[in-house]
Formats: C-alpha cells, structure tokens, sequence
C-alpha cells in the first residue's frame, strides 16, 4: 500500500464534509467510498493535476458522475490531499422542463461555494442541429466555451470534468471504430487558447462504482432530456459492445485503460511518431564492438 491509500485509510471516520453526514456507514459503502478516493488521488498524482493554492470550476450537471466528482475532491480537499479551492459550477443550458431549483438547493444546503449560469444554448441546437441527427457534438462545443468564460471569470486555472473509465474506453473506439484514428480523453488537456487546464480525475474509476456510489448518497440525479432521449447514438453502441466484452471477459475494461498507458509507437503504423525509414540494419562491425 502506498503513502497516499495509507493516508485515506487511517484517517478517523468520526467526521467529514457536510455531503458526507447522511451518507451509510455500511462496510460496503466504506469501501467504494475509499476505492473512489484512492483511485482519483493516484489519477491526479499521475498526471501531475494539483498544484497547491490553484482554483479549480467543478463543472456540475446533475447527473452521477459530476455528484459523485464534486463528492471526492470536496472529500479529499477535507482529509488534506487536495491543496486547491473549489468552485462547483452548473450551466443551465435551457433545457425544457430542467427543474432550476435542485441544483441550488442541494449546493446551499451544504454550504457548497457555486455559481449556477443560464446560457440557452438548447434553442441553438435545435435550431441547427435536424432532429434526425444527434445533439452531443455541438451541445458540447457550445457548453464548453461557457465554462471556459466561467473558470477565466472566476479565476479559475482548470476545468473539472467528470469523466470516468468508461467515457474515455468510448471515446477511444468511437474514434478507432468512426474517425480512423487512435485516440481517446486525455486525463489533462490545455485548452486551445492555453489558459484554462481541462481535468478528468475519475479517470481510472469505473462508471458502476460511481452509479453506486450516487445511489448510496441519494443525490438528486438531473437526468439530460436533451440528448440522452435521442436513439442510435454511436456512444451508446460502444457502450455495449464494451458490457459485452466485460461479461464475457471480466477485467478487459480495466487490461484496455491500461494499455492506453502502454503504447509502442515502433508496433503502430505512425511515422509521424516513429522513423520507421531511419531503421537500418546492424553493419558486421556494430557487432563485434
């Protein structure tokens, strides 16, 4: 076990952050909680995320993984092994029927710091996008560019996402499978103007740790009418095509995320990232010396 798990699991468990006082103190939750912490402390470690004294938007949109996101870092920020302030952030994008009070509600009643911004980025999808086709792509785009003005108003030096193992699996052969290239979500990505550093620390945690985690802590789940109605999304077909490697081979999801940090640019077709021309064979000379 290393410093950091050594850390999450001597801590007293005889307080927490104000999120965590109705949360169950059964063995089974303890666990998932410590997994959830473990895991995302290793992913900001890895990726050098934190630097003490930053300011960070967490972007919150109501569903379970932006809860179950806030949850850590506010968890770690109160254990010590989090040095950064947080600034919890839902933009309302104008969605039909999207119930504004939750969010506020349940943010005051914590004492959480957060700023919520209407922006009706909803009437321009619909307005450009035809309902045979799907919203994601440009509803992300459009959301984005909001928070990115946030996180500069706020003085903010990253944007946090939710992201977690499964979205970045997605991403990697929806790219593989669709764009014909490999790539995925980078756990750490500057933005294309460089002023605003873009977060995934639920990078290494699985997406049905973070369904129970969220069913545990009762959060008030915001479900996305917008595109989560839509049919034929080529996410959702990766998504089961990843359930059913899992099921037939359980641990392939995590042996996948790990090859994302394993990668042999000599054993891929990249020139750009190898000099396969460079190659030459060992002169008889080279061998005696």
């Amino acid at each position: 076990m290393n410093m950091m798990s050594e850390l999450i699991e001597d801590l007293p468990e005889d307080g927490c952050h104000p999120m965590f006082r109705s949360a169950p103190s059964s063995v089974e939750f303890n666990k998932l909680r410590k997994r959830l912490l473990r895991l995302t402390r290793q992913a900001i470690e890895d990726f050098a995320m934190a630097n003490a004294g930053e300011r960070w938007l967490v972007a919150l949109s109501g569903g379970k993984d932006s809860y179950g996101l806030l949850a850590v870092l506010l968890d770690l920020k109160w254990r010590g092994l989090l040095p950064v302030d947080l600034l919890a952030c839902n933009l309302d994008q104008g969605q039909p029927n999207f119930p504004k009070h939750v969010l506020p509600d349940f943010l005051d009643g914590l004492g959480i710091e957060h700023r919520i911004e209407y922006r009706d980025t909803y009437s321009v999808v619909t307005e450009k996008i035809p309902q045979s086709q799907t919203y994601c792509s440009l509803c992300s785009r459009l959301r984005r560019g909001h928070l990115y003005r946030i996180a500069r108003e706020e003085g903010c030096s990253a944007l946090v996402l939710g992201h977690h193992r499964e979205d970045i699996l997605e991403t990697f052969f929806m790219n593989l499978f669709h764009g014909g290239r490999m790539s995925a979500m980078p756990p750490k990505l500057l933005n294309d103007e460089g002023d605003v550093m873009v977060l995934r620390p639920l990078s290494y945690c699985a997406e049905a740790d973070l369904a129970r985690f969220a069913e545990h802590m009762r959060f008030p789940i915001i479900p996305c009418d917008l595109c989560g109605s839509q049919d034929g999304l080529q996410r959702n077909a990766m998504k089961a095509m990843l359930d059913d490697i899992e099921r037939r081979m359980p641990g392939r999801k995590e042996t996948m995320l790990r090859a994302l940090s394993n990668v042999k640019p000599s054993h891929l077709l990249d020139r750009r990232l190898f000099d396969f021309a460079g190659l030459t064979l060992a002169q008889p000379n080279d061998k005696e010396n």
